[in-house]
């Protein structure tokens, strides 16, 4: 398939192409990455809500940093595969579920980020809002009268928020990978600082025997924790290839992974779990919302400190883990009708049609919508790292990509790779099913490692029988 095929092919877009991957992300900027991605509001509230499995505080730091060793070779799979082939996740799933069935596993994780980016904007805009009434008292007016569930106040908060990651994500990839650069470092000095205030208030000890409920000594629920850190950043790692696709070469995938999961997200999750033990001796319970922290704290020098770090943090794992991908996913979709600001902007106006702030405030849709889609991120995984490692042995032909001809390599029927399909629809139907139906919720915390081993089985097989039909027929 020479130039002129390509760029007349009806899945062609620039901002897909090989050609666009720059070769800057080093390892410093996939350090920040993480760093970005760990540091948020949501970050510490995932991490203390381990508690709630019964674990005492040892236990959660030993489940938190096993989930991120699991992380750390399953990112280093999407990862590496991104590098090598240089496209964004939803071309690179070509290969395995065909040049229009991508868009599957496309939408499917757009899905799921539109709804965590319009979430964490919310939750950074609440505390950009407590900044707001500290500095400014009389703007408490604002917050007697409400709009579809949201105050006046928190709509001017929250717009003004999104519209400047927008602004970012509007630069281009390169203006993403500065923030990063910025943002992931810049949480570490609002966490310390939190962290050193509530120790002093605790006396400069912490009880990490603690729990909040009886029962979760049990190795089931470490590692039932130790896979829902795994679980929470599962949309990242299937579109890890997003940000790769621009790193020089492997070593550098795997040393970003190094520093920013095992070294950072190991911390994190540490300096997480001591700021919460504090917060029992202080409290009498482990606050599980910094924002009562922060609400907590008389300096303004010291809460505006807080709250900007906090909020460029915010912003920066909302544009990495959920606009991006998104983005990607929208252009791969209709590729001749978005470029990357405009699929940007359309991903910002569908995050505030979703209303987050309800979507936060009612679990039920979370765990029943969000985390249903979310159950498939599994199968997919197992589905798109089985075929490029295990069926394609990691060859992929970069131009067949984009060719959507009846001849091209990646066509099958349709557009469409029927294996892919049946065995996302046997795999996902298990996972979904543990999100969905009460009585198999103790089983919802493996979705992930269960749903990455059917997917890969069922397909792997699938692949396997028809290699071998097409060889019996080419023998008659």
């Amino acid at each position: 398939m020479d130039d002129y095929e390509k760029r007349e092919s009806r899945i062609f877009n620039i901002e897909l192409a090989p050609e666009t991957a720059t070769g800057t992300w080093k390892t410093w900027n996939l350090f920040a990455w993480w760093m970005s991605g760990w540091h948020s509001l949501g970050g510490y509230t995932f991490a203390i809500g381990l508690f709630a499995l019964g674990l005492a505080g040892w236990q959660m730091i030993v489940a938190f940093t096993l989930g991120v060793v699991v992380l750390y070779f399953t990112n280093n799979l999407s990862g590496i595969a991104g590098q090598r082939v240089k496209v964004p996740f939803p071309v690179f799933a070509r290969a395995s579920f065909g040049v229009y069935g991508a868009n599957i596993p496309a939408l499917l994780r757009a899905t799921v980020a539109i709804a965590w980016y319009g979430i964490q904007t919310y939750l950074a805009s609440a505390a950009v809002m407590l900044l707001v009434l500290k500095l400014f008292p009389s703007s408490n007016s604002l917050t007697e009268s409400s709009f579809v569930g949201l105050t006046y106040l928190g709509w001017i908060c929250f717009l003004a928020l999104s519209a400047a990651q927008l602004i970012v994500l509007s630069r281009g990839m390169e203006a993403v990978r500065k923030l990063t650069d910025f943002a992931g470092p810049v949480i570490w000095i609002a966490m310390i600082a939190l962290a050193v205030w509530v120790l002093a208030r605790a006396g400069w000890s912490v009880d990490f025997s603690y729990r909040t409920v009886e029962g979760g000594s049990s190795i089931m629920a470490m590692l039932s924790a130790m896979f829902i850190v795994v679980s929470y950043l599962a949309g990242p790692t299937l579109n890890f290839a997003d940000f790769t696709r621009n790193a020089p070469d492997e070593q550098t995938v795997r040393r970003g992974n190094v520093w920013g999961l095992l070294v950072n997200a190991t911390a994190f999750g540490a300096i997480s779990i001591v700021i919460a033990l504090a917060s029992v001796k202080v409290y009498g319970k482990a606050v599980h919302d910094p924002i009562e922290l922060l609400a907590d704290i008389d300096n303004i020098a010291i809460l505006l400190i807080a709250i900007i770090a906090i909020g460029t943090a915010t912003a920066g794992i909302n544009i990495i883990l959920n606009f991006v991908a998104p983005v990607y996913d929208i252009i791969n979709v209709w590729p001749r009708h978005f470029t990357f600001r405009q699929a940007g902007v359309l991903v910002a106006l569908l995050s505030i049609v979703t209303t987050p702030w309800n979507l936060f405030a009612n679990p039920a849709i979370i765990n029943q919508f969000i985390g249903g889609v979310g159950a498939l991120m599994g199968p997919l995984y197992g589905i798109i790292m089985a075929d490029y490692y295990l069926v394609r042995r990691q060859v992929v032909d970069q131009q067949a990509l984009f060719d959507d001809r009846p001849s091209g390599a990646y066509y099958y029927a349709g557009g469409y790779n029927p294996k892919a399909i049946y065995a996302l629809l046997a795999s996902g139907l298990v996972t979904i099913a543990f999100s969905i139906v009460p009585v198999l919720n103790a089983w919802a915390p493996f979705a992930w490692p269960i749903g990455v081993l059917l997917g890969a089985l069922v397909y792997c097989q699938l692949s396997k029988v028809t290699r071998s039909s097409l060889k019996a027929a080419a023998a008659g």
